[in-house]
């Protein structure tokens, strides 16, 4: 006998009510899924970055001071390249590596400034005696370089970050260019550079020929200066939201400059990141960019032509960023 369906009875052809999803426990979801992702990222890209015992302790180093201070060197090496990029990128074959740019890059409440130290610099050098300041990397690596900056400087280096040849090309590569002015033409066969007068993108390439090149009347004082001007420019192409927020660009920029760059076994992916976001005031004009105030040249048998340093302009200058405070007047 047949059942009467009343109110209370399911109807048996009804599909049973399907659990809702609750939006915030997707949301949640897609975040757990975007953390866990950007930490394997970081840790993934902060892996690739080299390391070496760049800052040991010293008996009588420099004692802390406000600020962060970084040493930044461009070095020679040509690890990583083929006997083609050497070829195309006029770099010769020399084995092992030396200084091509030295620089101190120090921000903080008093402001954001890039220090070129002209490789010629006649310094003392510890264990060594006086000396151009690029031998000290040549005897010694990045320990007795960043030794010795702070000898002459009495300032305590931070952090360090170096990068040769071949990195440099690729990070200025994968951010598609650097816009450069150039105020009269460069002709350099031995760094690979022709370049017109004018303002222009530089390609990974040419950019090495004009940090390279010292076809300049006072050589490498003006080469420092071009390496300055262009440094500033990559920083500012790197950090920029057409660089950050454009996948093509971000991830070759962040996978070419970890893998290329050499710091501190003390630093990481994140203090690079803080560096780099730093210098971005020296573009923006709120920054300072300047060499260490030059005195005069000399020369010996031993060191060959080299550059001293004006010793009261310079201890003004190394105060200020002892101090953490803004450059005096006179000091450019």
């Amino acid at each position: 006998m047949a059942h009467a369906r009343t109110a209370e009875s399911p109807a048996y052809d009804e599909e049973p009510p399907r659990r809702r999803r609750r939006p915030g426990r997707l949301l949640a979801m897609v975040l757990v899924v975007l953390l866990v992702g950007s930490v394997a990222a970081y840790l993934s890209l902060d892996g690739r970055l080299r390391s070496e015992a760049a800052l040991a302790d010293y008996e009588g180093r420099p004692e802390d001071t406000p600020g962060t201070n970084w040493l930044i060197v461009g070095s020679d090496s040509r690890e990583g390249l083929t006997g083609a990029d050497r070829r195309k990128l006029r770099t010769g074959s020399a084995q092992g590596k030396r200084t091509d740019s030295i620089m101190l890059l120090h921000y903080g409440d008093g402001g954001t400034t890039l220090l070129s130290i002209p490789r010629d610099s006649y310094v003392a050098i510890p264990g060594y005696g006086e000396n151009k300041i690029n031998a000290a990397y040549a005897l010694g690596g990045s320990d007795l370089l960043a030794r010795t900056v702070e000898q002459a400087t009495g300032i305590r280096v931070d952090h360090f970050a170096e990068i040769g040849f071949g990195g440099f090309v690729g990070v200025v590569d994968a951010v598609g260019g650097v816009d450069i002015c150039v105020k009269k033409p460069i002709r350099d066969p031995k760094a690979g550079l022709d370049l017109k007068a004018g303002c222009q993108e530089l390609s990974g390439a040419q950019a090495l020929g004009y940090v390279r090149t010292r076809k300049y009347a006072n050589g490498d004082l003006e080469r420092i200066k071009n390496q300055r001007q262009f440094f500033s420019a990559l920083i500012d192409k790197a950090t920029s939201p057409a660089t950050l927020f454009n996948p093509f660009r971000s991830v070759p920029l962040a996978w070419n400059s970890t893998g290329n760059f050499t710091v501190d076994e003390g630093d990481s992916l994140f203090d690079l990141g803080r560096m780099m976001l730093a210098m971005r005031d020296l573009s923006g004009g709120d920054g300072k960019t300047l060499s260490v105030p030059f005195g005069r040249f000399g020369s010996s048998a031993a060191a060959g032509s080299y550059v001293v340093w004006d010793k009261a302009k310079s201890e003004k200058l190394f105060t200020a960023l002892r101090n953490d405070e803004p450059l005096p007047d006179g000091i450019e």
